[in-house]
């Protein structure tokens, strides 16, 4: 039997935190100081990386004419780190410099407002379940360029002359460019907050919480596990399966709430190898858990599967086994399915 705070958590919504929106469940009640802090490091953090936002440290390095030297926050280290990684894991197939292509694709700011209306509304209900009895539906560089800015990926010839992740200057958290650059960090950026957000519950009352950031969850000190519904790509009202997650995280990535008309009539998502510029077809959906059971201790387990959730769409899990312990599932647009040994749920089948 579990305690009381377990069986009716503490509910803070944020629902236009990092464009997706935020909820976070914890076994205490939080103080109006401690939300406020949780409040002002989202907009830290939004300020800083957030590409719909023109007055951000990303979106200045956008609009810099002839670059410049950008300091981030401390706190970035790890991300850029991380990115590092999946850069190499991927062979640039994830890249934050892809931000250009999407842009030129259709995918700005007034999109994500769209978003953000749609994902509000389907979140009504959801901030007054509880945690047992409801399931969660988801889904030192110094290679100087003096490139273009990122061209449209309808042309190859300029395109593979891109500026890269690779080509940005870094000291640290500081970035140095010699030339306009669109960054998105999207792949781990909303895990990694999640992770940020857990480091500060922790120096709380909060013995036991869950993050969950639009499908990049984080699951803290529970008794008993949360079961989680693997959300189908193609019908965002069923599951194909569950995942249940006691402690860790567990990332989702799909195109099923990302997908748009791009200007030439394509249809186009934001899942995109960095390689060519293009969506990626051939995955349809994807969910990552980095747990303790999962191997070597993950510092930052959210920013972890998160990211892999979406170098999944570009890279086989073997490879990316190379440098990353984790467990996945995945399904295929030829509507097969794969899954880890260890990851900790299952699709559904029927019995023939």
């Amino acid at each position: 039997m579990t305690d009381s705070a377990e069986r009716v958590p503490h509910i803070l919504p944020l629902p236009h935190a990092l464009g997706t929106g935020i909820i976070i469940e914890t076994g205490q009640i939080l103080s109006d100081g401690n939300q406020a802090a949780i409040k002002q490091f989202i907009d830290e953090y939004e300020s800083a990386l957030s590409r719909f936002r023109d007055d951000s440290l990303v979106g200045r390095m956008r609009t810099a004419s002839h670059g410049g030297t950008f300091d981030f926050p401390d706190w970035a280290v790890e991300l850029f780190d991380l990115y590092d990684r999946l850069f190499e894991a991927t062979a640039g197939a994830i890249d934050p410099c892809v931000g250009a292509t999407l842009i030129q694709l259709g995918y700005a700011r007034s999109f994500e407002q769209q978003m953000l209306e749609q994902q509000t509304l389907e979140r009504q209900t959801f901030e007054h379940r509880t945690l047992d009895h409801q399931a969660h539906a988801r889904n030192s560089k110094s290679a100087q360029s003096k490139s273009p800015t990122n061209p449209s990926p309808t042309n190859w010839d300029s395109y593979r002359t891109r500026i890269t992740w690779r080509d940005i200057e870094r000291h640290g958290t500081t970035l140095v460019t010699h030339a306009p650059v669109a960054l998105d960090f999207g792949a781990a950026g909303k895990g990694y907050a999640v992770d940020l957000l857990a480091e500060q519950l922790q120096t709380t009352a909060a013995q036991s919480f869950v993050i969950d950031a639009g499908g990049d969850m984080l699951i803290h000190g529970r008794q008993r596990p949360i079961t989680i519904a693997l959300e189908n790509p193609l019908d965002l009202t069923q599951a194909v399966g569950t995942a249940s997650i006691t402690e860790g995280a567990l990332c989702a990535s799909a195109p099923s709430r990302r997908h748009w008309t791009a200007h030439n009539g394509q249809q186009v998502h934001h899942l995109i190898n960095a390689l060519d510029g293009q969506p990626v077809d051939e995955v349809t959906a994807t969910w990552v858990s980095v747990t303790p059971q999962t191997g070597r201790q993950q510092p930052f387990p959210t920013a972890t599967a998160d990211g892999l959730a979406t170098a999944l769409f570009t890279t086989s899990p073997a490879r990316l086994r190379a440098y990353f312990d984790f467990e996945c599932a995945l399904l295929y647009a030829d509507h097969t399915a794969a899954q880890s040994a260890a990851f900790p749920g299952a699709f559904f089948t029927e019995d023939r």
